[in-house]
């Protein structure tokens, strides 16, 4: 999977379980919103990322990791709460961010191999 795939799927994976942790409950927060807002700049992103626009591609990876610890205080409230959807639905989110950090990390480490190859190969 590469990195613009990863982020898509992440974005999609925040806005739907964040529109589901909004509409999907008697009382909703407008903070469960939060995540969908992200969802959307990081899914107007992927057009970017995909064509391997590095600055596109930091901003993304930079917004996925603030996702990603900005969701440690909702699980813990959900935990707090022993809300188990809650819990599930956060733990997703944050699993999904992970993951789209990791294909992140590892086309920024094969980008870098590849143009250490191109350099050696020129000298």
């Amino acid at each position: 999977m590469t990195a613009a795939v990863a982020n898509l799927i992440n974005s999609l994976v925040l806005i739907g379980i964040g529109l589901w942790g909004y509409f999907g409950v008697e009382d909703p927060s407008k903070t469960a919103l939060i995540p969908v807002g992200f969802g959307i700049v990081l899914l107007l992103m992927v057009p970017g990322v995909l064509k391997h626009n590095k600055v596109i591609a930091h901003i993304a990876v930079g917004l996925t990791l603030l996702i990603l610890l900005a969701l440690i205080m909702p699980l813990l409230g959900a935990i707090k709460r022993e809300d188990s959807l809650a819990i599930a639905r956060v733990a997703a989110m944050m699993v999904s961010c992970a993951a789209a950090m990791g294909f992140f990390v590892k086309s920024f480490i094969d980008a870098r191999k590849a143009r250490e190859a191109d350099g050696v190969a020129k000298a």
